[in-house]
């Protein structure tokens, strides 16, 4: 009976102990006198996410409440506290003159049991860096022009698809449409693989595309825990990729070097670079140790282009198009330069420089629908904010950086709610502090893929606006409705347009 008590009175405890554990990380940021909301008792300040609101609402809301009340707001990135930052001048120390305190992500990852998730995107520290300098040479401006041919063959091979469904009918759903020609692009490029996504809506990479997306390993809890003690979750060897996606991707990377390998097969594609780190005999460290790259560290870069390759160069497709389609206008003045540039028919790398109000259509596409709307740090030893000595960024504390928040705000863009692909002409971009635009990020841990994504998206909506013409129809879904299960900005339903030929 007194054993019985005993553990009775030290569950209770230690009950109480984890309760008032949480409860004083709970008030970090009211004990400082610094604004936050009050955090809920699992998502912190992430309330209602992903049931009432999707990831960019939290980060607009929070952004929208707290702005103009200091440098950064406090949050609480589920148990974490963390700075929400709210200045672009402290944005700039953080991505740039200050890097070297902010290099981390502070994401979980385990590369030891779940090898998919030691991809560059999630690295930190030294992993982080060498593998930063490895791949920097794979996303040069000469080895785009490489593989600017693959992407246009499977370019011009989307036009053709699409173009046979527009004879079909003339309400198109051209978000599906878009990423299927996104992961033929990635598949090639990445994998070496001929996906067939166009003429099969249901071929293997697509599907396995689309579940590497939405598929995951843990609930609401699972999700929280990695969040909130990434390091405990690495220790009691946690995953995070779902079984049947880690083997899918082990499989087909470990069957594509195989084959190259054996048979002595160069594409001048990622790949190929990948192959090349992974079997070069001169990468050694200062110590003379080899830094050539694993099958894993290669399936995890590959599987990670893949994704961030093929979902937000379709989405950003898909939402310029979906704006196109309401401004006949500014439609009409793309296709002008699209027809001009492309006369002869002959698109060419060089020719993609004259594309300038291509690239004004999709950077402006891009800050109202920032495909990854929240830019995550982790700082690695305390920093105290300049000429704000009240607000410390302590070290281990998560940092969030709104992009797609910031954005919208009238005071870097005049009515931040209109499209305007003008806000992007060459004056207004000197006019504007380079962070005030962060789409791909800044500073030495920005997108390293962005060469590559901008070259996708600039032959993709060059064609199309070239060769066809886009307007609403009746099931156009103005305005927008925002998927609520995706960290990255995503429409809920499909975006139909009308569609004619040129």
């Amino acid at each position: 009976m007194a054993v019985c008590t005993l553990l009775v009175t030290a569950l209770i405890g230690l009950i109480g102990y984890v309760f008032v554990l949480i409860r004083r990380r709970f008030n970090y940021w009211q004990d400082l006198g610094i604004a936050c909301e009050e955090p809920h008792w699992l998502l912190g300040s992430l309330r209602g996410l992903r049931t009432t609101r999707s990831f960019p609402q939290v980060w607009t809301e929070y952004y929208n409440k707290f702005k103009g009340t200091g440098p950064f707001a406090g949050f609480y990135w589920f148990q974490r506290p963390a700075a929400f930052i709210l200045e672009p001048s402290l944005i700039k120390h953080v991505l740039i003159k200050d890097f070297n305190k902010f290099t981390d992500r502070g994401f979980f990852h385990n590369e030891e049991d779940d090898p998919l998730s030691g991809q560059i995107f999630l690295l930190d520290g030294h992993k982080w860096k060498s593998m930063r300098n490895k791949l920097s040479s794979t996303f040069t401006s000469g080895k785009m022009k490489y593989m600017f041919p693959t992407v246009l063959k499977v370019a011009h091979e989307f036009i053709d698809v699409f173009g046979e469904m527009v004879n079909k009918s003339s309400e198109i759903e051209v978000k599906e449409l878009l990423a299927r020609f996104t992961t033929d692009v990635i598949g090639t490029c990445a994998f070496g693989i001929e996906c067939s996504s166009l003429k099969d809506p249901e071929a293997e990479f697509r599907v396995m595309g689309r579940k590497s997306i939405t598929d995951l390993r843990h609930g609401a809890i699972g999700i929280a825990f990695l969040n909130s003690f990434p390091q405990l979750s690495r220790r009691l060897h946690m995953k995070m990729t779902p079984e049947h996606i880690e083997k899918f991707f082990m499989r087909i990377v470990r069957e594509t070097v195989a084959y190259r390998e054996q048979n002595n097969i160069k594409r001048n594609d990622f790949m190929d670079q990948l192959i090349e780190l992974k079997n070069n005999r001169l990468m050694k460290s200062a110590t003379g140790e080899s830094m050539n790259l694993t099958i894993e560290e290669v399936a995890a870069q590959a599987f990670v282009f893949f994704n961030a390759g093929f979902e937000t160069s379709s989405t950003t497709m898909g939402f310029a198009l979906y704006e196109l389609a309401q401004h006949p206008d500014i439609q009409q003045r793309l296709r002008d330069e699209c027809q001009k540039v492309l006369a002869d028919n002959e698109f060419t790398y060089e020719c993609m420089k004259d594309l300038v109000y291509t690239d004004q259509v999709i950077s402006e596409t891009l800050r109202l629908y920032t495909v990854l709307p929240l830019l995550n740090r982790q700082c690695i030893e305390d920093f105290v904010v300049p000429e704000n000595p009240k607000f410390v960024i302590k070290k281990g504390m998560p940092v969030l950086i709104p992009a797609g928040a910031l954005h919208r705000d009238e005071k870097y863009y005049p009515e931040p709610n209109v499209f305007n692909p003008d806000n992007f002409s060459e004056e207004r971009v000197k006019e504007r502090d380079s962070v005030e635009w962060l789409p791909f990020g800044d500073g030495p841990r920005n997108c390293i893929g962005m060469r590559f994504g901008q070259m996708q998206a600039r032959i993709g909506l060059a064609l199309l606006i070239k060769n066809f013409k886009f307007s609403v129809c009746k099931d156009t879904p103005i305005p927008i409705e925002q998927q609520m299960d995706s960290f990255l900005i995503a429409s809920k339903s499909g975006i139909y347009l009308k569609v004619e030929r040129v």
